[in-house]
């Protein structure tokens, strides 16, 4: 079975997950932090993640309002699904609702007792990590 990639796209910073082998768990890679709106520059970096790790499946969050509109986050989202799927064949971007995913990630790090400035720094990833664990345990 293939990895598949799970990101949490920001303003400024894209979360980072990857499945194991068996596509049953994931598992944090990165933050990874760029200027803001730079999505050109954020696609360079995962088109790279993708091609190194062979990735054919990324499961991209969808940033939704609560009564479930899409804002300009995302729309923002759906630009980059778009970009990624044309800079690299055959690849297959699935948006997922990412509502609460970052309270989620956020409760997590709470509970292990995590300090508020190391939250900070890998909130991003850990919310990448929910957006691809609910669709892992969804297949």
């Amino acid at each position: 079975m293939e990895r598949i990639l799970g990101l949490d796209l920001g303003s400024r910073t894209c979360g980072i997950a990857m499945s194991d082998a068996l596509g049953m768990l994931a598992h944090g890679v990165e933050t990874y932090r760029f200027s803001e709106n730079a999505y050109e520059k954020a696609a360079d970096y995962i088109e790279k993640i993708i091609n190194e790790n062979q990735i054919k499946t990324v499961v991209l969050g969808l940033p939704k309002h609560m009564n479930g509109d899409l804002g300009e986050r995302a729309e923002v989202s759906i630009m980059f699904k778009e970009m990624l799927e044309k800079r690299v064949t055959g690849l297959d971007v699935i948006l997922i609702d990412e509502r609460l995913t970052t309270k989620v990630a956020q409760d997590r790090l709470i509970f292990a007792d995590v300090s508020r400035k190391k939250r900070k720094q890998v909130i991003d990833k850990m919310a990448a990590v929910a957006i691809l664990q609910g669709y892992l345990d969804a297949q």
